[in-house]
């Protein structure tokens, strides 16, 4: 007899028929003559109720399982008696594959989202964190179906680089050299000499594919990365992690305009996808005891995916800003042209000014990246962000600089080294084009769709400073 997955029982209706399921149990209620079994395999958010009369043989052992126990099960489906059992199976034999004792960390009473983060190995046993994983499942295919449907290559960036493509200098130095500091050879100054080391110069974790994206859509047309990257922040915030993953499309023959409307529509399909394919998580998300949610957050992703997303200038985000009276709403940070949007600012912006989401356009340069093309002021860029309902920025992306003298002057006024990043110029002298692309850092559109607050939950297993146990 075949295994059937809870989510065909359910999707399909079968009914009538002898089946057998596998998965763990979340509860076991027990009395005189039948006990209860909720059975889950993970497959989707619905469990399937088991009902064992006391004529099975193994009944005494099955009625002592406790919750997280896993079994085979074979039996009838029948309809359900309940109101909320649709579907429900009478067993005629039930297997014990692997028992826990009362030592299982997973309760069944509630446990702290905290408590979980403990037993990250654990916790994906639980409806809240199989909900998460499920729903980051079909974001990542949906994803992959909007850039391909649309003649975007997936590209496979190094996680291995030689470049400080931010410029911000946080990143994870990879050397054979630290693991035996102590007989590691030295330069005069007394530091490594990484030109003995395993690739004969310093070396680095990634922290984004967006530069090798580039040569690649130089040759492709379009590309999109989507990969693991690294930030060595020391930053212990709820929006922060040492290891996260990004989606980083780039074009060729596009500006900002073209790279703006195609975020816009990435941003809408995701939301679109994790409707369809992951309502009842969502709406498993939304409803939890422990979820500080908006009632309504369903309805801002309903209309994020319905807006037209309004464009302003950054100098004239700044002006609205500035005219804001303090009476009314007072930011903690300066709204003074040459300041940093913060994430009040953005708010505001897309909640109650606009009451849309809002792209973001031509910041000034000084807190930008080196790569983005200057404007004809020089003093801004074309860069942009994409500001949503809830949490403010959620995209950020630029045109490039095509122009190689232009580049190298603006990589001398933030005294960056041009030789290590001779390939990146060699783009601006054969065949330069202009280009634009975007990032997004997964984990925070999946915090943003299923209403998580920390983003800690949204990836199996968080790296953050001090945690790097699992």
């Amino acid at each position: 007899m075949s295994r059937l997955l809870v989510k065909n029982i359910i999707a399909e209706n079968i009914m009538d028929v002898d089946a057998t399921v596998k998965g763990w149990i979340r509860s076991v209620r027990n009395s005189k003559k039948f006990s209860f079994i909720v059975l889950n395999d993970g497959s989707c958010q619905d469990s399937l109720q088991i009902v064992v009369d006391d004529v099975l043989p193994n009944y005494a052992d099955v009625a002592s399982l406790l919750s997280g126990s896993a079994v085979a099960i074979t039996g009838r489906l029948v309809k359900g008696g309940g109101k909320v059992q649709s579907i429900e199976m009478q067993a005629k034999s039930i297997e014990i594959i692997g028992r826990v004792d009362e030592t299982y960390p997973l309760q069944k009473k509630a446990t702290s989202l905290e408590f979980l983060r403990e037993q990250a190995h654990l916790r994906i046993r639980t409806n809240t964190f199989g909900a998460v994983m499920r729903v980051r499942h079909h974001l990542a295919m949906a994803t992959h179906e909007f850039f391909s449907k649309r003649g975007f290559f997936y590209l496979n960036s190094p996680i291995i680089s030689g470049v400080d493509a931010e410029g911000a200098g946080e990143m994870f130095t990879v050397s054979t050299l630290a693991t035996h500091a102590s007989k590691a050879p030295k330069t005069k100054e007394g530091n490594f000499d990484f030109s003995k080391d395993y690739f004969g110069k310093e070396t680095y974790l990634a922290v984004t594919g967006q530069l090798e994206g580039e040569c690649y859509a130089m040759g492709l047309g379009a590309i999109y990365t989507f990969g693991p990257t690294f930030r060595s922040e020391n930053s212990n915030t709820t929006r922060h992690l040492s290891e996260f993953w990004m989606i980083e499309p780039e074009v060729a023959f596009a500006d900002l305009d073209e790279i703006a409307d195609l975020a816009a529509d990435y941003i809408k399909f995701l939301i679109s996808y994790a409707l369809e394919h992951a309502h009842k998580e969502l709406e498993f998300l939304m409803s939890r005891e422990d979820s500080t949610a908006a009632k309504n957050h369903m309805e801002i992703l309903k209309h994020v995916r319905d807006s037209k997303f309004h464009r302003v200038t950054y100098t004239e985000a700044m002006e609205i800003l500035s005219k804001v009276d303090p009476k009314v709403k007072k930011f903690e940070y300066p709204t003074e042209w040459g300041c940093e949007l913060q994430t009040e600012h953005e708010r505001y912006l897309a909640e109650e000014h606009f009451k849309m989401p809002v792209i973001v356009t031509d910041y000034p340069k000084e807190f930008k990246a080196f790569y983005m093309k200057l404007n004809p002021d020089g003093k801004t860029v074309r860069a942009m962000d994409i500001l949503v309902p809830g949490i403010g920025e959620i995209i950020g992306g630029s045109q490039r600089e095509d122009n190689l003298e232009r580049l190298t002057k603006r990589m001398d006024e933030m005294n960056m080294q041009q030789e290590p990043l001779w390939w990146y110029l060699d783009l601006r002298r054969f065949g330069s084009v202009p280009h634009a692309g975007f990032g997004l850092g997964f984990e925070r559109a999946i915090m943003y769709i299923t209403g998580m607050n920390n983003i800690r939950d949204v990836i199996p297993f968080p790296r953050t400073p001090k945690n790097c146990d699992f």
